[in-house]
């Protein structure tokens, strides 16, 4: 019985450190240009690991209500950042696709969230942020 409450604080802990996480994104969030918050910046970063695809499936991907990603979607339309064409399989819906200026815009914000994580880690060592990498990539893989 002591281990299985050894391993339930465990698991709590573990619980509380990654409710923690949502504060590290709000932080690197604010790393963000103004003309792009993080939906856009999630719209963006999905078509780019992903390829086209249309806005359900985007949805999907960002497990929000359709209407927030149509929002999102908009925004980054409207800024030539993705282009959205009419899917020859179905003329009711568009292919969303991300475009020279939105792959540059990428660019950018990979630029800022590394130089915010550089900063906010400068005094952790190599080996500890090599270890934080493969423990986080070891937690995604588990989910």
């Amino acid at each position: 019985m002591a281990t299985h409450t050894a391993q339930n604080t465990r698991y709590e802990e573990l619980a509380r450190q990654l409710t923690g996480i949502g504060a590290v994104k709000r932080d690197l969030a604010r790393s963000l240009p103004p003309h792009c918050p993080p939906g856009a910046a999630a719209v963006l970063t999905l078509l780019d690991r992903h390829g086209e695809m249309r806005l359900s499936r985007l949805t999907e991907y960002m497990a929000v209500d359709i209407s927030v990603s149509s929002r999102h979607v908009a925004h980054v339309a409207q800024r030539g950042w993705i282009d959205r064409e009419t899917d020859p399989g179905d003329g009711r819906c568009r292919i969303l696709r991300l475009t020279d200026e939105g792959r540059a815009v990428l660019t950018e914000l990979g630029a800022r969230y590394t130089d915010a994580l550089e900063k906010a880690l400068a005094d952790w060592s190599a080996e500890d942020i090599d270890a934080l990498n493969t423990l986080l990539a070891r937690l995604r893989s588990s989910f």
